[in-house]
């Protein structure tokens, strides 16, 4: 009797299983055959882009333009989503991220219509970056590089004409920076390393204002160091 009962149980598990399987079968084949989730067209993620970007959206913005621009690398509004992200890069103060981006497009469309406001950009990415005439420089003379390379390659473009009110500015930052390091060293009492400066100041950036203050630290530093040759002879 014991044995009927087990073998009963199981023919239930067995059943049981059987059925389980079945179930799982009919789900899978269901959705083998349903329609595949359908993806956006290219103009769609173009679109969506710029609705997120003119919101100032730009990190959803990167997000449509990184799919048009994966799923339709063909597609002419694949160019358009590579200066979207490089935009959006910029808008967020991700300049690296920017730079490497526009530069990316340089490479791949020199010749695209788009290539001045590129330029331009990517000065900016520098220019934008420049920090208080005590700290290092480096940005002011990237930024200069980019708007002169703008200027010679596009001198009557308007992006051009733009550029120059940021080239004075960046120039006055460094001509400032020198007079800066100048005064550091004139009141550590190094006069010669300060005069160096200072001359720098005069030969290298003229016509920025600050001229007049490097010649009056120039006229102390020669009479200083005269001074103390006098006293060694």
């Amino acid at each position: 009797m014991e044995i009927y009962k087990l073998i009963q149980i199981v023919i239930q598990m067995k059943q049981i299983i059987i059925l389980c399987l079945l179930s799982l079968f009919i789900c899978s084949g269901c959705a083998l055959f349903s329609s595949p989730k359908k993806e956006k067209s290219a103009q769609e993620l173009a679109d969506l882009g710029m609705k997120e970007f003119n919101k100032g959206n730009y990190s959803y913005a990167v997000e449509h333009f990184e799919k048009l621009k994966d799923w339709y690398p063909f597609s002419k509004l694949a160019v358009l989503a590579e200066i979207k992200i490089a935009d959006s890069h910029y808008k967020l103060k991700e300049y690296e991220e920017a730079v490497l981006a526009y530069e990316q497009f340089e490479s791949l469309h020199p010749r695209n219509e788009k290539i001045p406001y590129v330029l331009y950009r990517i000065a900016r990415c520098y220019y934008d970056r420049i920090d208080t005439i005590d700290r290092d420089q480096t940005p002011a003379r990237n930024a200069l590089h980019a708007f002169n390379r703008l200027i010679k390659q596009f001198p009557a473009n308007r992006y051009s004409r733009q550029s120059e009110a940021y080239i004075r500015k960046c120039l006055r930052s460094l001509a400032e920076h020198e007079l800066y390091v100048g005064r550091f060293y004139f009141k550590t009492k190094q006069y010669k390393a300060a005069l160096y400066r200072f001359k720098a100041v005069i030969s290298n950036y003229p016509d920025l204002g600050v001229n007049w203050q490097a010649l009056q630290y120039i006229i102390l530093c020669e009479d200083i160091l005269k001074e103390k040759k006098n006293k060694t002879l």
